[in-house]
């Protein structure tokens, strides 16, 4: 008994060890330009945490088309969110603020079986952007 006691405090403390915080930072200007999620692409693992950080005021975020199961997230404006990643599959995410200026991101956590789903809210989610109109293909196209 005492040895299945240690084995399983060893798996959860390995479990818990190979879980991953992420920050995705919340940018007036980024890499991709104006009002960008940075980094908007990220592959992460199940059980990973992701830290929305709004490094300038007037953003948030939200979960727009999510694996099933998975827990939406909705943040208000300037709070930093915190989501884990408890489901494998695509998220796609907005700053609602900023949709105009297509300020969305994609997360992709192991085989992206919702992918056709996404793409769907995808396309009806683009028909709002004035502007960075290929933010939304070029994050998508990273999904493997």
């Amino acid at each position: 008994m005492k040895a299945l006691c240690v084995a399983l405090i060893g798996l959860a403390l390995a479990t818990s060890a190979a879980a991953a915080t992420h920050e995705i930072k919340m940018l007036n200007n980024g890499k991709d330009g104006i009002m960008a999620f940075e980094p908007p692409f990220l592959k992460a693992q199940k059980g990973d945490t992701v830290k929305f950080v709004p490094t300038d005021p007037a953003h948030d975020t939200s979960s727009v088309s999510i694996p099933k199961g998975a827990t939406p997230w909705k943040g208000g404006v300037g709070k930093a969110v915190t989501t884990k990643l408890t489901q494998e599959g695509v998220y796609l995410y907005e700053c609602a603020s900023h949709l105009p200026m297509a300020m969305i991101g994609v997360i992709q956590v192991g085989k992206p079986g919702n992918l056709d789903e996404v793409k769907k809210a995808g396309a009806a989610l683009s028909t709002k952007f004035v502007m960075n109109k290929d933010r939304l293909g070029k994050y998508l196209g990273q999904v493997k």
